[in-house]
């Protein structure tokens, strides 16, 4: 029992112990631990009563005691025990719950039969040690980069690629896994979906909030999975495939539970302005997180067709890894697809909080080109081709992208139908025709970064970044060349060409301070609400490695500033396509 309890709990479990002025000796003189004093003795028994106070929210105690000389049993009423050895006891309580500032208490009872009293020497408090209430146990190590340096050049693209999926499981929600590489986060939104009697536990926290909004998620997940597939070999190099998988696994398992019945997909988990409220970490949240879904009377036809696009990629991922498991994504894929097709509608004007957050502005037609696209090169179906090209026609989508990002996917249409119809030259000219506007026409910042848009200008040059390298890869293209030196450019000014990092805990300056809640709240975590943690002009406590901030004005100019959510907020969208960049560019180097 203590070693299913300690692990997560040991990164996150803070508490202040008080101080008695009773103390007990052994028969060597060993002090009993000051969180405990004896109420009431008499022979061979005596009563102790147990007082700390806690600092964070949690849920379920197990305390591990260690006394100076034998026990013959101890009796906790709260919760059970059990007896490792006759000095070791470990006492479970699974309801118990606690808030910030409240007493945790609780009483036992030794019996013994030696000729001495036993003291009890030891306490471990849901992983922590307690005895004496001080001590560097009470603050979390700082986290040292999980990604060791490879010696590639101009940059460690391959340790960078590595960072970018640890930043992803500092965006998980949900009960986290015992090999968690983020050790400054902690188990959160246990409750999900039960407001609806569903289980929406897990999926990730969108930017540095905590609302799991599923349109741009499910674009996540999408992107991911294209850059394992089609960067295979960059991903094995770097020794990424595993982290990889259980990046977009961590995803598609949400989108499975989220889709509830037929024709019915929770969206979105938290209400955007509500959550946007409370600067604290998503442990410690007590907001309501509203869910919200679409369905045949309030439909969403971009939600279910990225989700349908996700979950088909994904199945190409994990189709020789879990054949059972791609084949449910691709069941719960194609009906997400029908029902995205047959009820139209943006999702937008069914899940109406959205709106101001992530509204499609695009539509929904390049959802459905490109959840058909995935379709079919996941099942080979010539049904899903005539849609997307349906699609295609009906919508025009083959003309006028000047971006690729988790609203327009036209210029993903453009490549898969290159790859997927290399005879049809009206795909290859669209993909280039985009790559010609991005190279020569697109405004561009002093330093060289194209620039397409004010809001996260780093996430929309990394995205193109890699459309450029696929492009040069599978694109059967006469510029080759030149997409790559383009591509190579735009992620080594993220990387630090323009004077500086734009990733956290990488390279040259990099961003210390990004607007993220849960990686700027210090320890103990009650700080973290009082407008502290928010307003300190240092750097945030825990490093939020990997993760790719906003960037810079069309100007070049940038600030690290915690407070500037449209220069320096991260996002999970941000790092997808800068994920399947780097793996392509670790294949060239």
């Amino acid at each position: 029992p203590a070693a299913a309890m300690t692990g997560v709990l040991t990164k996150t479990f803070l508490l202040g112990v008080a101080t008695f002025a009773l103390l007990h000796t052994g028969a060597e003189g060993s002090e009993m631990c000051s969180c405990f004093y004896i109420r009431s003795e008499w022979e061979g028994n005596y009563d102790a009563d147990f007082s700390v106070q806690s600092t964070i929210r949690f849920k379920g105690i197990t305390c591990e005691l260690t006394f100076d000389s034998p026990v013959d049993s101890l009796n906790y009423w709260q919760g059970s025990v059990e007896m490792v050895d006759s000095t070791h006891f470990i006492l479970t309580n699974e309801i118990y719950s606690a808030e910030p500032g409240d007493d945790i208490e609780f009483g036992i009872e030794v019996h013994y039969s030696g000729a001495t009293q036993p003291v009890i020497t030891g306490v471990i408090l849901n992983g922590d040690d307690v005895c004496d209430g001080v001590g560097d146990w009470s603050t979390p190590q700082p986290m040292e980069n999980p990604c060791a340096e490879t010696g590639m050049t101009p940059y460690d693209y391959s340790q960078v690629l590595c960072m970018s999926y640890v930043f992803y499981e500092a965006q998980r929600s949900g009960k986290l896994p015992a090999d968690q590489r983020v050790t400054w986060r902690g188990d959160s939104a246990l409750d999900d979906g039960s407001d609806v009697g569903h289980d929406l536990t897990g999926g990730y926290y969108d930017a540095g909030d905590h609302v799991k909004f599923g349109f741009p998620m499910a674009y996540t997940a999408t992107v991911l999975a294209w850059g394992l597939i089609d960067f295979a070999k960059g991903h094995q190099t770097a020794n990424q495939v595993e982290y990889g998988q259980a990046a977009v696994k961590w995803a598609t398992d949400y989108f499975l539970k989220a889709h509830t019945a037929h024709f019915e997909f929770y969206g979105q988990v938290g209400e955007g302005n509500a959550d946007h409220a409370y600067w604290g970490r998503p442990e410690e949240m007590t907001m309501a997180r509203p869910s919200y879904k679409i369905d045949s009377s309030a439909p969403g036809s971009d939600l279910a067709a990225e989700t349908a696009a996700a979950l088909a990629a994904a199945s190409i991922v994990f189709k020789e890894v879990d054949s059972a498991y791609a084949s449910q994504m691709l069941t719960v894929a194609e009906e997400l697809y029908a029902f995205a097709d047959e009820d139209r509608d943006v999702y937008s004007n069914s899940i109406t909080d959205a709106a101001s957050f992530y509204k499609s502005w695009s539509g929904y037609g390049d959802e459905l080109c490109w959840g058909a696209l995935w379709l079919y090169r996941a099942t080979g179906d010539e049904a899903y081709l005539e849609k997307a090209r349906a699609a295609w026609d009906e919508f025009s989508l083959g003309t006028d992208a000047v971006q690729f990002a988790w609203d327009d996917k036209r210029a993903g249409c453009y490549a898969l139908f290159t790859l997927l119809q290399p005879d049809t030259a009206e795909y290859k000219n669209s993909l280039e025709s985009f790559l010609d506007y991005i190279l020569n026409e697109a405004p561009y910042t002093p330093q060289g970064m194209v620039f397409l848009d004010t809001w996260g200008a780093n996430r929309h040059a990394a995205n193109v970044a890699f459309i450029a390298l696929w492009a040069a890869e599978y694109g059967n293209t006469d510029h080759t060349a030149t997409y790559r030196e383009f591509a190579e450019t735009q992620i080594n000014i993220l990387l630090g060409d323009s004077g500086h990092s734009f990733v956290v805990g990488y390279g040259v300056n990099p961003p210390q301070r990004p607007h993220h809640r849960s990686s700027s709240c210090p320890w103990p975590p009650a700080d973290c609400t009082d407008g502290w943690a928010q307003q300190q002009p240092g750097p945030n406590p825990h490093v939020l490695f990997g993760a790719l901030v906003g960037g810079p004005s069309e100007d070049g100019t940038y600030s690290d500033d915690r407070n500037d959510y449209v220069h320096n907020e991260v996002a999970c969208d941000y790092n997808a396509a800068f994920t399947g960049a780097l793996a392509a560019l670790v294949e060239l180097h």
